[in-house]
């Protein structure tokens, strides 16, 4: 019955579907992090920033701003202390302290008051 007028499977004309292999790669629109990382390192192992956003499809001014925010990352991280940190570790020591001394004081307090609003026999007295 007419086969020679059915279009063979795969050619893209059935259905109204257009071939796959001739289309171009569609632009990514979610970056993960990995993968603007690796833009990332090249931009600062020094390629061209025109270059890498041609080859990967993403704007110069997009380019910069990954850039510049991993500097400020990488910034924000060398500022930290590290828990090993001999300084940190005696800093922490003595905010305890200071912790534990303010609490102590804080109970003497409380018990020089209730000792003023005593008598010598140990009666509370009114407050009147």
């Amino acid at each position: 019955m007419g086969e020679e007028s059915r279009p063979e499977k795969g050619s893209g004309a059935e259905r109204g579907r257009r071939p796959s292999v001739a289309t171009e790669p569609r632009p990514i629109r979610r970056w993960s992090k990995q993968r603007k990382k690796e833009v990332v390192l090249r931009l600062l192992r020094g390629e061209s920033i025109e270059e890498v956003s041609r080859e990967v499809g993403v704007e110069v001014y997009r380019l910069a701003e990954w850039r510049e925010r991993a500097l400020i990352g990488i910034d924000a991280t060398l500022k930290e202390r590290s828990k090993d940190d001999p300084v940190q570790v005696e800093l922490d020591a003595a905010h305890r302290q200071i912790g534990e001394i303010t609490m102590e004081n804080e109970l003497l307090r409380r018990k020089i008051e209730r000792m003023e609003r005593r008598d010598p026999l140990g009666r509370e007295r009114s407050r009147k």
